[in-house]
C-alpha cells in the first residue's frame, strides 16, 4: 500500500513544455514552488511528453529550483514509441522489453536530473508484452535504487492481473472524470480498492470544458445550482466528485495556471453530500441510476 506517498492532488508535467504552454525555465521554477506551496508535491511525466523533451526541460528547471528531492515525488512513463523528429521510428509502437524498460528509466532519471524516480509506469499495455520480461527489469531497477514502486498506466483488470503475478503492481493511472467514468462499472476501480492499489486519474475534467454538447449543457446546469451551496467553482466541483469516490483517486491536473492549482487543492477539502454526488451523476448520464 503506497496511499500516502504521493499528494492527493498531482501535477501532470505534459503541456509545461513543448505540447503546450512552453514554459520557460524561470517559468518553470516559478510553478514548480507554487505547486509545492500549494501542497503539490508530485509530478507527473512521461517520457514521451513535448516529443521526448520535456523531461530535460522540467530537469534543468528542477536543478536550479532550490526545492529539496526529498520534499517531492517523480512519475514518469515508458513504453511508447512515439514518432518524433528525437526518436528513430517508423511507426507508433510499444516496447516493454527488458533492456528497453531498463534504458528507458535511466535516460528519464538523465533527464530530470534525479537519481531515483519515485514511481515508474508502463505508459499503455502491449499485446506483445511478455510479464516475465517486465519483472526482470523492474527487479533490477528496484535492486539499484533507481525506481521506488512500480506501476502501470490504462491497464485493463485482466492485465494489471497479468502483471501482478509476476511483480507488484502499486498504481494504476487512468482516464476517469465524470464524462469518462467508465471505470466505476467495468471493475478496474473495484480491483484497486480490493487489490490496495493507488489509483491516478489522468483528464480528471473530462470534456465538460471541452465540449460543448447536449450532456456538457446538463452537467454545466447541475454545476450551477451547486456553486453557491458549496461555494466552489465548477472545476472545484468536478474534482470533488472524483475525490469522493472510495478508491482514492489522485487527480492528474494539466493546468499550468496558477489560479487553477489552488483552486484544485482547495477542491480537497469540499464534501460532496450523497444526493448531490448523484445528482452531478445523473446530469452526466442524461437518465436515473438504474
Amino acid at each position: 500500500m503506497i496511499k500516502n506517498k504521493f499528494s492527493r492532488i498531482i501535477a501532470g508535467a505534459m503541456t509545461w513544455g513543448d505540447w503546450g504552454k512552453q514554459l520557460s525555465k524561470k517559468e518553470m521554477i516559478t510553478l514548480m514552488h507554487h505547486c509545492v506551496n500549494q501542497g503539490i508535491t508530485s509530478f507527473d511525466h512521461a517520457d514521451i511528453y513535448g516529443s521526448y523533451t520535456t523531461e530535460a526541460a522540467f530537469g534543468n528547471a528542477f536543478a536550479e529550483s532550490g526545492i529539496a528531492r526529498e520534499k517531492i515525488q517523480l512519475i514518469s512513463k515508458c513504453g511508447i514509441q512515439y514518432v518524433s523528429e528525437n526518436r528513430k521510428n517508423e511507426v507508433k509502437h510499444y516496447n516493454f522489453s527488458k533492456n528497453y524498460i531498463i534504458w528507458s528509466a535511466e535516460e528519464s532519471l538523465k533527464k530530470l536530473k534525479t537519481e531515483y524516480l519515485d514511481l515508474f509506469l508502463l505508459h499503455r499495455p502491449s499485446p506483445l508484452m511478455q510479464p516475465d520480461e517486465i519483472a526482470e527489469a523492474v527487479s533490477i531497477l528496484k535492486a539499484q535504487g533507481k525506481i521506488k514502486d512500480f506501476g502501470v498506466s490504462n491497464f485493463t483488470t485482466s492485465q494489471v492481473d497479468l502483471i501482478s503475478k509476476y511483480t507488484e503492481v502499486s498504481v494504476n493511472q487512468i482516464a476517469f472524470s465524470l464524462t469518462q467514468n467508465q471505470a466505476m462499472h467495468d471493475g478496474v476501480l473495484d480491483q484497486m480498492m480490493l487489490n490496495n492499489l493507488t489509483s491516478m486519474a489522468w483528464s480528471p475534467l473530462g470534456s465538460v470544458f471541452k465540449e460543448d454538447t447536449e450532456q456538457t449543457r446538463r452537467i454545466h446546469k447541475q454545476l450551477g445550482e451547486l456553486l453557491e451551496k458549496y461555494n466552489a467553482t465548477e472545476d472545484q466541483l468536478l474534482l470533488a466528485w472524483i475525490l469522493k469516490h472510495p478508491a482514492n483517486i489522485h487527480p492528474v491536473i494539466g493546468t499550468t495556471n496558477a489560479k487553477r492549482i489552488e483552486n484544485a487543492v482547495k477542491a480537497i477539502t469540499i464534501k460532496l453530500e450523497l444526493e448531490d454526488w448523484f445528482k452531478i451523476l445523473v446530469a452526466c448520464q442524461g437518465h436515473k441510476v438504474p
